[in-house]
């Protein structure tokens, strides 16, 4: 499992969104890969909510490093497409994204997304994806 980290931070340490939100590779297995961000007012919109922007940008990353963990060897993934459901405003102290690979196949992943919002001993789900990600050589 340490080299499927190893693999998966050295890619996302020199992703320039990741790096100037201020986010961190949190924890990677099989399929699974959970992505945090401190809040930072930085990133807000108007009503000091998280940006939808940002919200989507952690839980797309999640998304594709958790189809990357079975992808193709000699493959990286890119997004096809997604929807993303924002069910309260994203409002915490720090943010997880979680991605859950829920197929893989050759070409398409098919993968889903939860950002938890963290606030003291409060925890509350502020958006929901569905992903696909595309097998591509590099």
């Amino acid at each position: 499992m340490n080299d499927l980290r190893n693999r998966l931070e050295s890619t996302f340490n020199v992703q320039g969104l990741m790096k100037t939100l201020g986010a961190r590779l949190l924890s990677v297995a099989d399929g699974e890969v959970q992505i945090e961000l401190p809040f930072s007012a930085d990133l807000t919109q108007g009503l000091g909510y998280l940006h939808a922007g940002v919200v989507t940008s952690l839980v797309d990353t999640a998304c594709g490093y958790a189809a990357l963990t079975r992808a193709p060897e000699g493959h990286t993934v890119v997004s096809v497409e997604f929807k993303t459901n924002f069910v309260r405003p994203a409002v915490g102290e720090r943010f997880v994204a979680i991605g859950k690979l829920e197929t893989a196949g050759r070409m398409l992943s098919v993968c889903r997304g939860e950002v938890l919002a963290y606030s003291g001993e409060s925890v509350k789900t502020v958006a929901l994806m569905q992903a696909t990600m595309a097998n591509v050589p590099g």
